[in-house]
């Protein structure tokens, strides 16, 4: 068995499944309650059915994994081999999550640190990314830490929905901050802020406000060295779309991912979500 320092995640950080084989990275799944069904993230639902259920108005919530969940990842993880545990998951403010995986970091057979890494969907993938980059190379824990944590400063997320009333049955923005996109009819542009959902510009319409969101992320990665990922739910043209365009823009664009998210996103986001993560290497 290697020796080494593991990753851990959760199914939000939206990584490709290959990347995650080919890094070691495990991932611990949150879940879709629908109707009364409860639905492991990545395995038992689709987004296409998540989607379906919300246009027409099912009841859909989630839930955090338990902490024996976690207990099991890290017991598994340390069999593999691990001498040590860099769990990274999305922002304290929007789940559980991190509590949970802070409870079962205390009865781990290795050490491990959780980190809230106040980002969530390929922001946090990102994040995850870098941790086993530093770990391949042989980081101490302490040091994998350091490069999720540098990761996670730089990073920025932004996020066109078609309304807010998903974000605001779920809890993740509050009743004033809902009124912002419902004024006059306008179309929100939302930003990912000290690990919380908050308003970043208002636009007359869709088309001006996807324009807006590329001209946002065109300025934020400037001409440095960026990953970018595009995520969508239920709107592939719209993400293709704009990939290109920022392919053509952006002259340090390193990587770019297009993927759709996953069912935990999309319950308090709704279909059309077209959202942007700028990471800087």
């Amino acid at each position: 068995m290697s020796r080494h320092v593991a990753i851990v995640t959760d199914s939000t950080a939206y990584l490709p499944q290959r990347t995650m084989e080919r890094h070691g990275i495990t991932t611990v799944p949150l879940t879709v309650v629908l109707g009364d069904q409860a639905l492991e993230e990545g395995t038992e639902i689709s987004t296409r059915s998540l989607a379906q259920a919300l246009q027409k108005r099912r009841s859909v919530t989630t839930s955090r994994p338990s902490p024996q969940v976690f207990a099991e990842a890290y017991r598994k993880v340390a069999e593999s081999g691990a001498t040590g545990i860099v769990s990274l998951h999305l922002s304290a403010e929007l789940s559980g999550t991190y509590d949970a995986a802070v409870v079962a970091a205390r009865e781990a057979p290795v050490p491990v640190r959780v980190v809230d890494t106040g980002m969530v969907a390929m922001a946090l993938g990102f994040c995850a990314l870098a941790a086993a980059q530093a770990a391949e190379a042989g980081g101490t824990v302490d040091e994998v830490v350091t490069a999720a944590e540098k990761r996670a400063a730089g990073t920025s997320a932004y996020f066109y929905v078609d309304t807010l009333d998903f974000l605001r049955r779920g809890g993740r923005i509050g009743a004033a901050q809902a009124l912002f996109g419902s004024a006059l009819a306008v179309k929100p542009l939302l930003q990912l802020r000290g690990g919380r959902i908050e308003p970043l510009e208002k636009v007359r319409t869709a088309s001006k406000a996807i324009a807006r969101l590329e001209e946002i992320v065109a300025d934020r990665a400037g001409g440095a060295q960026v990953d970018i990922a595009v995520h969508h739910l239920a709107a592939p043209d719209r993400a293709s779309a704009l990939a290109d365009r920022l392919r053509a823009r952006v002259p340090g664009l390193a990587d770019l991912h297009v993927s759709e998210v996953g069912a935990v996103i999309g319950a308090h986001t709704g279909p059309g979500l077209l959202g942007v993560v700028v990471s800087p290497r």
